[in-house]
């Protein structure tokens, strides 16, 4: 027995045309990569593509990868992520399935989540849902008689786990790794875009991090994807890297825009980029001037050469905001600065409640992360705090 287990291909992420294409170009050499390694199946543990409905062309050359596996006697099972489910029960995944391309294993018959068989192999799948709401599928629907059943068990899930949570990622919306069903011998994770392992019972839960970086952040940190084969002995993995990335970071504190910008122009300069991702991250407080008065313009025209070239300045400042940022009051002492007689809330929630609502206006819209994503992500945590569901 011999598998692959995928997640987060997330097929059409990226907005730039480019980097667009590596995605599907990562699920092309994974798929080749399952073909060369003669794995009987392959597992899609969410997120296949970025949206519920992705793009004419992308869904073109999905099936063209898909097909590729099917020629091959390579069968693949899926689960829907949180980005291409749909609530309104419209996803693509349901389009590749009735083309025989892939088969999705979150079956529900009667309350209870059942197996799909593969050649004596048990499959079982749980989908994802945004903001985390999956949990309440976890407590609806049955799964305790899925642990009694004999044989080798898959259990395929895209939700973060309580106990698997990468540094950074603390306020990710998850749930403890007892909610899933017992007795599997693989508990093949999606969601969490990074590499994590845990022993659970007699089995593994594993996430082989997103196929290819879906942003800034993840292609600073992480360089590339990846994916695992698994057989019954263990699993490896198998690096994804599409192209060589450079990340690049400079410090503009206390330094004029036009010395901070003299400086990048002389770095990149010096930096073969022939092909290669460029990651160019500014950072800190200008001495003086403005972000404006720096030339990006001309430095990302220095690295022309690049497969792709982008910069990050979400950290850095002018020195009048800078004192403007460390002068903010916190939201307990607005609190105390407008507290009156007349009460907005019921007294025993106004302190908890009024600071929760502060705190929603620190949150900061996350690398790569589009403007309508960000503000559902504000909606539901304001529902949160609110209690509606």
């Amino acid at each position: 027995m011999k598998f692959a287990h995928i997640a987060d291909c997330h097929i059409g992420g990226w907005s730039e045309p480019k980097m667009k294409q590596l995605t599907i170009d990562a699920f092309n050499y994974a798929v080749n990569c399952c073909i060369n390694e003669k794995v009987d199946f392959v597992l899609i543990a969410g997120d296949l593509f970025n949206t519920a409905i992705p793009q004419i062309d992308l869904i073109r050359d999905t099936v063209s990868a898909l097909k590729k596996l099917k020629d091959n006697g390579i069968k693949v099972y899926t689960i829907a992520g949180s980005h291409d489910f749909s609530p309104s029960g419209k996803t693509m995944l349901d389009v590749l399935e009735k083309a025989g391309l892939c088969e999705n294993v979150f079956k529900v018959e009667g309350n209870k989540l059942m197996f799909t068989n593969h050649d004596g192999i048990k499959v079982a799948g749980m989908l994802g849902r945004k903001g985390g709401l999956e949990s309440e599928d976890y407590k609806q629907i049955q799964t305790s008689h899925l642990s009694s059943e004999e044989g080798y068990k898959i259990f395929m899930f895209h939700t973060a786990l309580d106990e698997l949570k990468p540094s950074g990622m603390e306020n990710m919306d998850s749930m403890p790794a007892s909610m899933l069903p017992e007795n599997f011998d693989y508990y093949a994770g999606g969601h969490v875009h990074a590499l994590l392992e845990k022993k659970h019972g007699k089995g593994n839960i594993t996430f082989p991090s997103a196929l290819f970086p879906n942003n800034f952040k993840e292609l600073e940190e992480q360089g590339n994807g990846g994916f695992f084969i698994v057989e019954e002995n263990g699993y490896k993995r198998v690096p994804v890297k599409m192209k060589e990335v450079v990340p690049l970071r400079f410090n503009a504190d206390g330094k004029t825009a036009s010395e901070f910008s003299d400086e990048m122009f002389d770095a990149v300069s010096k930096i073969n980029v022939d092909g290669k991702i460029v990651l160019l991250r500014a950072e800190g407080v200008l001495g003086s001037g403005r972000q404006s008065d720096i030339n990006f313009k001309s430095i990302l025209e220095k690295l022309g050469s690049a497969h792709f070239a982008m910069k990050n300045t979400s950290g850095l400042l002018t020195k009048e905001f800078d004192e403007l940022k460390q002068t903010a009051v916190t939201p307990e002492e607005i609190m105390k600065e407008t507290k009156s007689d007349i009460p907005l809330f019921l007294p025993e929630q106004e302190p908890g409640l009024v600071k929760k609502l502060m705190g929603l206006l620190d949150i900061e819209k996350a690398d790569g992360e589009k403007s309508a994503d960000f503000e559902r992500r504000v909606v539901a945590e304001a529902n949160s705090v609110f209690g509606i569901i």
